[in-house]
C-alpha cells in the first residue's frame, strides 16, 4: 500500500480537476497532514432528499442571505477510504497484485476491514501490518452498492506487507464562499461538489471545516490553460464546520461572524427573475479583499437543476487585467443582478477564460434547506 508524499501546510494551490470543455474552480492543495490524516482528495455519493430540491420551492421565495465572495481554505475528511489506484507489490519472487486480484477497483470506497470501521489510511495500514499476510475481509461501496472482498497482503522485497493499493482519506484547498443565511446560521460555497482528482466521484464527507485564507498572487488564465489563485490558509483556525458536500455546493455552519461583519442581506432571486444582461460578481483575487466586478449573463437555462444554469462572461477591465477572466479558486463567487443574489460562478471554459458557467442561487439555497432537514431528522 503506497501513499503520496506528505507536504507542509501553506503551500500554493494547484489544480483539482479539468474537464474536456470546462473546469471546476475549486483548487486542491497537495498531500499534507491534517490532524494525523494524510491530506489528499476523495470520492463518493451523498444522499440529500431530492424532494426538497425542486426549483422555485417555497423554501427560497422571499428569503434573504448575505453574499460573501470571500476566499477560504476548505478541509474535508472522508467517510471511508477511497481507492485511487492499484499497483504491483515488488517481492523477491516478482510482482504481485493482491489488491487488484481481490477484485478491488479504482473508485471503491473501503468502509470496513475485518468488520471494523475504517476512515483513515493509517487504520488500513495498521490492519495490514497486524494481519501479516493473512486474508483481510474488506467491505466497500461501489456504485452505491455494498460489496464484500477478501485480500491477502504480501510481503515486499523490503519486508513490508502491502496490498498494492493507492488510497486517499482527506483533502484541502481554496474556494470561495457564496452566501451566509442569518436565519439558519448556514453558509454555502463553491456551487459544485468536491470530487476526487482521479476518480471524479463526489467525496463522501465525514467531517470538515473552513479556515481563513489570503490570496498571494494569480496565475492568469489563457486559452487552453485556465488560471488559478495562489494563496495560503491557516489550518489551526476554524471559521465553521461542514455538514454536506453535494453537486450544488458545500454547506456548513459558521462559527465566527467576522466574515459577515458590516455586510447586509439581499433577497435571493427566483429563477424567473434572472435575466440575460448586466450583472456583477463578488470575488477575492487579492489578499483578503472582496471586490465587485462587472459581468454579462449571456444565457439562462430555464430548466435548470444543475451547476451550469447560467452562462456568464467577464467584462470588467480590472478583473481581465488581474486574472484574464475566471480562474481556479473563484468557484462560489456570488453573482448579483438588480440588487439580488442570482447565482454563483462554478466553471470556466478552458478555451476562453473570460467565459464560464454558474449555478442559480435558488438551487443552492434549496440544497442547503434539504441539508438542514436531513441533518435534523
Amino acid at each position: 500500500m503506497e501513499q503520496e508524499p506528505k507536504q507542509k501546510s501553506g503551500c500554493s494551490v494547484g489544480l483539482l480537476w479539468l474537464g474536456a470543455v470546462s473546469a471546476f474552480l475549486f483548487l486542491l492543495i497537495g498531500a499534507m497532514y491534517l490532524r494525523g490524516r494524510e491530506e489528499q482528495a476523495v470520492p463518493a455519493m451523498l444522499a440529500l432528499p431530492s424532494q426538497n430540491l425542486q426549483a422555485g420551492s417555497s423554501c427560497v421565495q422571499g428569503r434573504s442571505v448575505i453574499p460573501l465572495g470571500r476566499a477560504v481554505g476548505i478541509k474535508l475528511f472522508s467517510d471511508g477510504v477511497l481507492v485511487v489506484g492499484l499497483s504491483p507489490v515488488e517481492t523477491d519472487e516478482g510482482a504481485c497484485y493482491p489488491g487488484r486480484d481481490s477484485g478491488l477497483k479504482t473508485g471503491d470506497l473501503i468502509t470496513h476491514i475485518n468488520g471494523e470501521e475504517v476512515d483513515t489510511i493509517e487504520e488500513i495500514q495498521q490492519a495490514v501490518t497486524e494481519q501479516a499476510g493473512e486474508p483481510l475481509a474488506i467491505q466497500a461501496v461501489r456504485d452505491e452498492r455494498q460489496i464484500q472482498l477478501t485480500a491477502a497482503p504480501v510481503e515486499n522485497n523490503q519486508g513490508v506487507y502491502q496490498l498494492g493499493v493507492w488510497l486517499r482519506d482527506s483533502m484541502a484547498g481554496i474556494g470561495t464562499m457564496t452566501f451566509y443565511d442569518p436565519d439558519t446560521g448556514i453558509f454555502a460555497a463553491l456551487g459544485h461538489g468536491i470530487n476526487d482528482v482521479d476518480t471524479a466521484t463526489l467525496m463522501p464527507l465525514e467531517t470538515g471545516g473552513i479556515m481563513p485564507a489570503t490570496v498571494s498572487d494569480v496565475k492568469k488564465g489563457t486559452s487552453g490553460q485556465p488560471g488559478e489563485l495562489h494563496g495560503d490558509f491557516d489550518l489551526t483556525q476554524d471559521l465553521g464546520t461542514l455538514y454536506a458536500n453535494t453537486s450544488r455546493g458545500i454547506f456548513g455552519h459558521l462559527a465566527h461572524q467576522e466574515l459577515t461583519e458590516g455586510l447586509e442581506p439581499v433577497l435571493v432571486a427566483g429563477r424567473d427573475e434572472v435575466k440575460e444582461g448586466e450583472a456583477t460578481i463578488l470575488s477575492n483575487v487579492q489578499g483578503d479583499q472582496v471586490e465587485e466586478f462587472s459581468i454579462q449573463i449571456t444565457r439562462v437555462n430555464s430548466s435548470g437543476g444543475d451547476n451550469r444554469s447560467l452562462m456568464i462572461q467577464v467584462t470588467d477591465p480590472r478583473l481581465l487585467q488581474a486574472t484574464g477572466g475566471i480562474v481556479q479558486g473563484m468557484s462560489g463567487s456570488p453573482i448579483l443582478q438588480n440588487g439580488k443574489l442570482v447565482g454563483a460562478v462554478t466553471h470556466v471554459l478552458i478555451n476562453d477564460p473570460t467565459r464560464g458557467y454558474g449555478i442559480l442561487a435558488e438551487d443552492m439555497l434549496a440544497q442547503a434547506g434539504g441539508g438542514v432537514q436531513e441533518k435534523v431528522s
